[in-house]
């Protein structure tokens, strides 16, 4: 009979060993569960944001490539012609002006 209560206890120890463990692995399940989630949520996140600013990269590349352009062009002699006809009112030798009738 004694041997018969060690067996009894030992199975129930068993028992509540299991189901602790089986409680904390539940636990941990579900935390992880929740985690995963928030991580996913805050990829989305930055990957919008990494796209945001990819595109204002690029449209910056874009507008420095027209600035280099356009410093290019303020650099000719035709851009110098143009701006001393309009700024300046200066006209070429022997170019011809035709003013209207009031």
């Amino acid at each position: 009979m004694v041997k018969r209560k060690v067996v009894f206890r030992k199975k129930r120890q068993n028992r509540l060993g299991m189901f602790l463990v089986l409680t904390v692995v539940l636990m941990l399940l579900v935390v992880v569960s929740f985690k995963s989630v928030e991580l996913k949520q805050k990829q989305e996140t930055y990957a919008a944001k990494e796209k945001a600013l990819q595109e204002q990269i690029d449209a910056e590349n874009a507008r420095t490539q027209e600035i280099e352009e356009y410093r290019k062009y303020t650099q000719t002699k035709k851009y110098v012609e143009e701006v001393a006809k309009d700024k300046l009112g200066l006209v070429k030798e022997g170019e011809i002006i035709y003013k209207p009738k009031d």
